[in-house]
């Protein structure tokens, strides 16, 4: 399986099962967290899902300077990060009181964070208009039509940006691990902050307060949880 499936692929599973994650996440913050805002809340998700990154390139720069693992260590630095990727997306998502049900408004949600201001061009231009914030017209306000063609404009942008860079691969091919273990979790550190900043255009300010408080059921933690 070449790097481009596995990117598909693994966005369209963590579309699928971290978007009730994303969901539970919010409650366990809050009930972990019980006197932080929505913008304080924001924060800390935002602080651990670089520190996931970051840490993850690290493991994938190591890897990618022994004879043998480079592919393998790719693969698995594509699944990490973007199921990663797709919880942080889901779970501001749910901060901002937004929330996508059908797999493709997520799709559309987290591809144009992914992306970047090349997929917020794209939806501009198809608007005929610049709009400030995309994650609640996203979800509520464009028709699904156009979320489906919006989804194969975006879809094979995505994969080409996630699915065919060698990046620390090639790089730690020719350095020692130690500085592998450095540039990978630099280069992963630099993508994400750019994630971060599209995440801020596509969202907006986090509302000032929440509008429900969550219930008291027990959530079960996931490894992947956004602290």
């Amino acid at each position: 399986m070449d790097r481009k499936e596995v990117a598909s692929q693994a966005l369209t599973k963590a579309l699928t099962f971290q978007s009730p994650v994303a969901r539970n996440n919010l409650k366990r913050l809050r009930r972990v967290h019980p006197d932080e805002t929505p913008t304080e809340l924001a924060k800390r998700v935002t602080r651990h899902y670089l520190e996931l990154v970051t840490t993850s390139g690290g493991a994938m720069g190591a890897a990618g300077a022994v004879p043998g693992a480079g592919l393998a260590s790719a693969a698995f630095d594509v699944v990490t990060f973007t199921e990663v990727s797709v919880l942080y997306v889901l779970t501001l998502a749910e901060i901002h009181g937004i929330h996508p049900e059908d797999i493709e408004r997520r799709r559309l949600l987290v591809q144009t964070v992914l992306i970047g201001d090349s997929a917020i061009k794209a939806l501009n231009k198809g608007a005929d208009r610049t709009v400030p914030y995309w994650g609640k017209q996203i979800v509520n306000a464009i028709p699904m039509s156009a979320v489906n063609k919006a989804n194969k404009v975006l879809g094979p942008r995505f994969i080409t940006k996630y699915g065919t860079k060698q990046g620390v691969l090639v790089l730690s091919k020719q350095i020692p691990i130690g500085l592998g273990i450095a540039v990978g979790a630099s280069a992963n550190y630099m993508i994400g902050r750019t994630i971060v900043g599209t995440a801020r255009k596509v969202f907006g300010p986090a509302p000032e307060f929440f509008e429900l408080r969550p219930d008291s059921a027990s959530i079960g933690g996931v490894v992947s949880d956004l602290r």
